[in-house]
C-alpha cells in the first residue's frame, strides 16, 4: 500500500481536499482519492458534495479528468449510487482503480459493471 502523500505526486499536486470520509489530491488532469477505513460511500453524504466543489475548482463538468481511486483502505460504495452519479452533469474521462489486496481487486470487477466510462484496474499508483 503506498499513500500519494509518500510518493513523488504529493508535491505535484495543486490542491488537497480533506473531509470526513477521505482526501482527495487534485492535479492538472486526474484526481487520486483515498478513503478512511470502514466508510460506505454514498451519493448523498459524500460524493454530491465532492463533484460540486471540483466542478467549481476545475471551472468544468470533469470530461478532462480522470478519476483514480487509490484503495489503501477497505470500504465500501453504495453501487445503485453510480446511477445518480451518472445524472448530474458531472462527467469522467475515466476511472482507475489503484488495488492492494484480491478482496479489493474483486471489489474493482464488481464495480466495473456499473462504470459508462473507461475503466482500469491497477496494482500501483505509477501504473495508474
Amino acid at each position: 500500500m503506498v499513500y500519494v502523500k509518500d510518493t513523488q505526486y504529493y508535491n505535484d499536486a495543486l490542491h488537497v481536499m480533506t473531509y470526513p470520509s477521505g482526501t482527495y489530491y487534485l492535479f492538472d488532469t486526474f484526481v487520486i482519492a483515498e478513503m478512511k477505513e470502514g466508510i460506505v460511500y454514498t451519493w448523498e453524504d459524500h460524493a454530491r458534495q465532492i463533484v460540486e466543489e471540483l466542478t467549481h475548482l476545475y471551472d468544468h463538468n470533469g470530461e478532462n479528468i480522470v478519476y483514480i481511486s487509490n484503495r489503501v483502505h477497505s470500504y465500501s460504495t453504495r453501487p445503485s449510487d453510480w446511477i445518480k452519479f451518472y445524472r448530474s452533469d458531472f462527467k469522467l474521462r475515466a476511472y482507475g482503480i489503484v488495488s492492494y489486496s484480491k478482496k479489493s481487486l474483486m471489489t474493482a470487477v464488481m464495480e466495473k459493471i456499473f462504470m459508462r466510462n473507461r475503466f482500469q484496474s491497477f496494482t500501483s499508483l505509477d501504473d495508474a
